[in-house]
């Protein structure tokens, strides 16, 4: 099969012919019909963030049909339309057994650790095929694999109930997602962070609250547009210290500043006026959880996340991730 393979850091990705992987007793072989691109490959390919060994078969944003199934399996059958889980667990670990499985201590990636979806064909656990329904685009589906589904766990992480308030700081690819996702939790504001104007046009498209930090101060715009009270929820997927230090800033008492941007360089709290003061709380978001897949999933199916070539453009250009 053909195979589009990163050989070398630093160097274009060359497609080579290569195997069709071995489908195991506990495997599915999918024949892919879409594969994302992610900033997460340009680090690889980069050197910033090293894979698991060269050559490597990028690609972990991943959708197609099942082509073949291993003798073990029975709840996935051939021609199924599935999108992948991009983290490959043993499902015994301690991490596994509680629901962390972001934290396996043998845990793999797709397109990282283990070959990706630039190719052909992939083999992976039959657990990690998640069915997609007729009604989402393979393309939808694929993206929903990580921008989505990094939004989605964070949005959790933050405990986000009906009738609260929302800052996203950075519409790109994972902003957008989580806008569109906070509107479906219930939040009753949506507060769209970002430099460009063309992201906070599409931002207001999806019902967010445009806040241009090239033109104005973003945490005393969002306390202005909360009646001076902040949001319960800031969610920061740009990995800028700035914005992070403006997300714990913009909070309302008993907020939520939810980080899933990877910054290179600390950030600042004032321990007493910003967490104390407030008993506010800055949690971290790594991922997401192949449980929560369904209903991200369903979402979908049902329109709660839209226009999704819109977004898939986007994030292509918004280093967002890893």
């Amino acid at each position: 099969m053909k195979a589009v393979r990163m050989v070398e850091e630093g160097r274009p990705l060359q497609m080579q012919e290569v195997p069709v992987p071995r489908v195991g007793e506990t495997d599915v072989l999918v024949r892919i019909e879409a594969a994302g691109i992610c900033h997460s490959d340009v680090h690889y390919r980069a050197g910033t963030s090293p894979v698991g060994g060269l050559p490597q078969t990028l690609g972990h944003e991943i959708a197609g049909i099942v082509e073949s199934v291993g003798s073990k399996v029975q709840e996935t059958a051939v021609g199924d339309r599935v999108c992948l889980h991009y983290l490959v667990t043993c499902g015994e670990c301690h991490y596994c057994r509680t629901g962390h499985e972001q934290f396996c201590v043998e845990g793999k990636m797709l397109g990282k650790h283990l070959d990706g979806g630039y190719a052909e064909f992939i083999s992976v656990p039959a657990r990690n095929a998640v069915p997609l329904a007729d009604a989402v685009s393979f393309e939808h589906g694929a993206a929903l694999m990580c921008s989505s589904s990094t939004s989605f766990h964070a949005l959790r992480k933050g405990r986000l109930e009906p009738g609260e308030t929302v800052a996203v700081f950075g519409a790109g690819g994972l902003g957008m997602s989580a806008i569109q996702l906070a509107r479906a939790f219930g939040a009753l504001q949506v507060l769209a962070v970002d430099i460009h104007p063309s992201r906070l046009e599409l931002a207001e498209r999806y019902g967010a609250v445009p806040v241009n930090a090239s033109l104005e101060d973003p945490v005393t715009e969002i306390r202005r547009l909360t009646g001076g009270r902040g949001v319960d929820v800031a969610l920061e997927v740009i990995g800028l210290r700035e914005t992070m230090e403006q997300a714990v800033q913009s909070l309302a008492i008993l907020g939520r500043a939810v980080l899933a941007g990877i910054a290179d360089r600390p950030f600042e709290i004032d321990s007493y006026s910003e967490l104390l003061g407030r008993e506010a709380e800055v949690i971290g978001s790594s991922d997401h959880l192949l449980h929560e897949m369904p209903l991200l999933l369903e979402l979908a199916r049902q329109g709660a996340l839209d226009d999704l070539d819109a977004v898939i453009l986007t994030e292509t250009r918004m280093p967002d991730r890893r």
